[in-house]
């Protein structure tokens, strides 16, 4: 039974979230599962690097598929996305895989962009892509703020409730903070990220763009351990799960 890896991207506006939900929401995954029975009538689990939130898009997300047939990687690929074709999903990529590859287990690095519009008209294309504050953001206090979450530490103050890890202590290796275009763009990388994590900072740091907050807030708000220290939660629609890193990459197919 050959194991397929799909890269994956998608405009996460429509859908409640990546995991597939037993009362028939529109889910990424089940778009995606629904894909495959129509295009080979197998019915399956799909598994994926991460699981992202209601709204939130990919510009690339990684599955795998362990499927019956050896289908030669493109035919997977295009037959895919022909089934997709009502849906803003699309296939980047398909390759065949050893079975010790695992989408979610195998990773060692997931990326992240987070996109702040900050302007006083608001978006009329990236309504649903974007973050629109209408106070213009300082970038470097926000520069200042973010060293202080950079590293291994006990992130509590930027962890959802409901949160599942077992530990609240992970290492952020990167928090880069740039203006583009016109927009405030994060770019954060981590082996792994607490629930709700990068929105979390990402809506703290923009209260120090925009003045309200100080470096040292931040600073004390992370040694707090406390959420309720936690700044306002960035919403789900400007975020992107950006890439997906693995020891050894696989070569997808064209």
């Amino acid at each position: 039974m050959p194991r397929y890896r799909l890269d994956i991207e998608y405009d996460g506006a429509p859908f409640k979230g990546f995991q597939a939900q037993e009362d028939g929401v529109p889910t990424v995954q089940g778009a995606i599962e629904t894909a495959i029975f129509k295009f080979c009538g197998e019915q399956l689990r799909i598994h994926a690097a991460g699981r992202t939130d209601t709204g939130v898009h990919a510009l690339l997300q990684v599955v795998h598929a362990d499927l019956q047939k050896d289908w030669r990687p493109d035919v997977v690929r295009d037959a895919l996305n022909a089934h997709l074709v009502p849906h803003p999903v699309t296939v980047l990529s398909a390759s065949m895989v050893s079975h010790d590859f695992h989408a979610r287990f195998s990773a060692r690095g997931r990326r992240y962009l987070y996109r702040i519009l900050d302007r006083k008209p608001p978006p009329a294309i990236e309504r649903q892509r974007v973050f629109w504050v209408k106070t213009p953001l300082d970038v470097a206090p926000m520069h200042d703020a973010a060293r202080h979450l950079v590293g291994t530490h006990d992130f509590t103050t930027f962890r959802d409730l409901a949160c599942q890890s077992k530990s609240p202590v992970k290492t952020l290796d990167e928090l880069n903070i740039v203006r583009v275009d016109g927009e405030v763009r994060f770019h954060l990388a981590a082996r792994s990220f607490l629930h709700r994590q990068v929105r979390s900072m990402v809506g703290t740091l923009a209260e120090v763009g925009a003045g309200r907050w100080s470096a040292q807030d931040v600073a004390d708000a992370l040694e707090a351990k406390d959420r309720r220290r936690c700044g306002p939660v960035a919403p789900a629609h400007g975020l992107y799960l950006s890439d997906v890193v693995y020891p050894i990459e696989t070569t997808a197919d064209s």
